[in-house]
């Protein structure tokens, strides 16, 4: 006999994956349960009672799932909308910023753990973006500097003009120049301190040049790479050079 127990939580879709004609096999980062991966039939049929739209990447749900802590695949009872995006789905550049934090999700997110500060995170900076009136152009670099806090990493130190640099191996701010590949400049470096100190509803506020942002992006994903344990490599940021 097969035990498991009925858990009711939100959730935010991370990947979402064809199996067989009419299922999806999709990985939800959850609020109870932390990543879990969900096989959910049907949803690819005609009439089927959970639109397969809902299960598409960065979807806000209501759930009911099955659990058994012994299986990697597990099935859902219910699924609801928990939020239905009203600007990401049509604006290039939210949807663009969206996707790349759903990819940064899913390769540096490994662990089943229950982690509600974590999931409060995720789900408040995509209602943000969904929501805010504002250029997303900055607002990806912003929940990079966040998400480092929860996943062990965090830059620590203070920019000042004693300490202009960021060491991205060390992940402190230093009046010593590190080696050019793990140096964040002065300039970039004093943005990154921004990112750390201001909400993310003042991110807007933060004036970058598009050579910078794009520096600084390409510093915090060496950042990432060095400090996440195998990490495979991004691909939604070549479509955020375009746009921003």
């Amino acid at each position: 006999m097969e035990f498991f127990m009925l858990i009711k939580t939100k959730g935010i879709v991370l990947r979402s994956i064809k199996y067989a004609e009419t299922s999806l096999i999709c990985d939800i980062y959850t609020e109870e349960l932390g990543l879990r991966t969900y096989l959910i039939s049907g949803v690819r049929k005609q009439k089927a009672t959970v639109n397969a739209s809902l299960l598409q990447i960065m979807t806000l749900l209501d759930l009911v799932v099955y659990n058994r802590k012994d299986r990697d695949l597990n099935r859902t009872k219910e699924i609801k909308a928990d939020y239905l995006y009203r600007s990401i789905p049509f604006e290039v550049g939210k949807r663009a910023v969206g996707t790349f934090m759903t990819e940064l999700l899913r390769k540096t997110i490994r662990e089943a753990e229950h982690q509600p500060e974590l999931f409060t995170f995720l789900r408040n900076s995509f209602l943000f973006l969904d929501e805010t009136p504002h250029n997303p152009a900055n607002i990806h670099l912003y929940f990079m500097v966040q998400l480092s806090y929860f996943l062990g990493f965090v830059p620590d130190g203070e920019y000042s003009d004693e300490t202009p640099y960021f060491d991205l191996r060390e992940g402190f701010f230093t009046a010593e120049k590190p080696e050019p590949l793990y140096c964040v400049e002065a300039a970039a470096a004093a943005v990154l301190s921004q990112f750390i100190a201001l909400p993310i509803t003042q991110a807007h506020t933060v004036e970058l040049t598009n050579e910078l942002r794009q520096n600084l992006l390409d510093k915090l994903i060496l950042f990432y790479r060095y400090h996440v344990n195998n990490m495979k490599e991004l691909n939604a940021h070549l479509v955020l050079r375009e746009i921003f």
